[in-house]
């Protein structure tokens, strides 16, 4: 199994994620159903929001969040039951005041190879109408803290 550090990361300094593909998410195909990517990229990105402090409390208190205006997902290769993967998540731009770009790669931990890179455009909303509102100074310091917009 590759270490954080040998794996080519299409960014530097990502947040990550491991996961290990269980039967459920099998399809009829015999590999990672599409949808089980997609909710491993919400998981990870969710996880490296609340470890900025930003979590669904901070969301409330606030009346703003994070939603998702466009996704896109290459999918490269499959995954299999029982593999190792690693899924890597970057802020990588903000405009600090409505939008960001997060974005996503997967790699299999046994060999190093990329099976999906995806990336969200997202702005933020107020909770209350779900309009697009201004990012409050929490979401600019503890967001923009972590935009990586250099490549490896």
């Amino acid at each position: 199994m590759l270490a954080d550090q040998a794996i080519q990361w299409d960014r530097p300094r990502p947040y990550t994620l491991d996961v290990v593909v269980a039967e459920e998410d099998i399809d009829a195909l015999n590999h990672t159903n599409n949808t089980v990517y997609v909710k491993w990229c919400e998981r990870a990105a969710w996880q490296h929001s609340c470890s900025l402090g930003l979590d669904i409390e901070a969301y409330r208190a606030l009346d703003r969040a994070i939603a998702i205006r466009r996704a896109e997902y290459d999918y490269i290769q499959a995954a299999l039951l029982g593999e190792k993967l690693r899924i890597a998540t970057w802020i990588s731009e903000s405009d600090g005041k409505l939008s960001m770009r997060r974005e996503f790669q997967i790699v299999r931990l046994s060999d190093g190879v990329t099976l999906l890179r995806g990336a969200w455009q997202v702005v933020c909303i107020e909770m209350s109408s779900g309009r697009p509102r201004r990012m409050p100074p929490e979401f600019r310091d503890g967001y923009g803290a972590v935009v990586v917009s250099e490549r490896s």
